[in-house]
C-alpha cells in the first residue's frame, strides 16, 4: 500500500486554521479561501487533502458544508477526507453527498454503534474513525475531554465494528512542530489498522521515519505546510 501524505485544510468559521494542542483560542488564521489552499495542495501534488470542520467538532453537527463543497469542486480528481461533527449516520451521509471520499467519525465511535452501521451502508473504504488521544487516553468533544478510555481498546472496538482506517492524532503534539509521538503510532499499529499519523510532523525525516513503521499508511500534515518548515513536494517526492 502507498504511504500517503494528506495536507490538512482545518476550517473555523470559513476560514483556513491552524489549532495548538487542539486550542480553539489559539487559532492561527492563514486565510479565508479554503478552495484556494485546497488547489495550491493540489498543484504541489497531493492525492489527498485532509478536511476538518472545527465548528462542527465543537457544536456536535457540521458548520462548514459550503466551505466544504468549495473545495471539492476546486480540485476534481483529488479526494478529500472530512471530519468534524459527524456524529449521526445522516451526517455521514450528508458529507459524502458533499463529494468528500470518506467520512471520519470521531468522538461518536465512542457512543453506540455509528461506525458500524457507517461501514455497513457505505463501506469500510468511505468510512475511518479518527482516534485523539491525550497521555493514550481517547479526548472527545472537540479534545475538550479526555476520558478514562485508552487509545488502543478503542481501536480495537472500531476494528470489530468493520472499521479499517483510524486516524490517529495525538494532541499533546498537535501544532507543536515537535516530532510525532512515535511510541504510542507503534501501540496502535499493532491493533491491525490502518493507521494514518496526525500529530506533531514537522520535518522530511518525520516522515521517513513514519514510512518505515508497518501499518502506519500516511501522515497528516497541518503547521509544518503553512509555516513553511516541510515543502509539500518535497515530502510527496518521498513516497513514490
Amino acid at each position: 500500500m502507498r504511504f500517503e501524505l494528506f495536507p490538512a485544510i482545518d476550517l473555523k468559521a470559513g476560514q483556513v486554521v491552524r489549532l495548538r494542542q487542539g486550542r480553539m483560542d489559539e487559532a492561527t488564521v492563514y486565510g479565508s479561501d479554503p478552495a484556494g489552499v485546497a488547489v495550491r495542495w493540489a498543484r504541489a501534488g497531493a492525492r489527498w487533502i485532509h478536511v476538518v470542520d472545527l465548528d462542527g467538532a465543537i457544536q456536535g453537527r457540521p458548520q462548514n458544508a459550503d466551505a466544504v463543497r468549495a473545495i471539492v469542486e476546486a480540485v476534481p480528481g483529488v479526494r478529500v477526507q472530512l471530519g468534524g461533527g459527524l456524529r449521526s449516520l445522516e451526517a455521514v451521509e450528508a458529507a459524502l453527498a458533499l463529494g468528500v471520499s470518506r467520512a471520519i467519525i470521531g468522538t461518536s465511535a465512542l457512543e453506540g454503534d455509528l461506525a458500524a452501521r457507517a461501514v455497513n451502508r457505505f463501506g469500510p473504504d468511505r468510512i475511518a474513525v479518527s482516534i485523539d488521544a491525550r497521555g493514550g487516553l481517547v479526548a472527545t468533544r472537540g479534545w475538550v475531554e479526555v476520558t478514562e478510555v485508552r487509545a488502543a481498546d478503542l481501536a480495537q472496538r472500531v476494528r470489530e465494528a468493520g472499521v479499517r482506517t483510524i486516524i490517529y492524532t495525538d494532541i499533546a503534539t498537535d501544532g507543536m512542530l515537535a516530532g510525532p509521538n512515535f511510541a504510542e503510532l507503534e501501540v496502535m499499529v499493532r491493533t491491525g489498522l490502518d493507521v494514518i499519523a496526525s500529530g506533531g510532523v514537522s520535518s522530511l525525516e518525520d516522515i521517513r521515519r513514519l514510512r518505515e513503521i508497518p501499518g502506519v499508511v500516511g501522515a497528516i500534515l497541518g503547521k509544518a505546510l503553512y509555516t513553511g518548515a516541510v515543502d509539500l513536494a518535497a515530502a510527496l517526492s518521498l513516497c513514490g
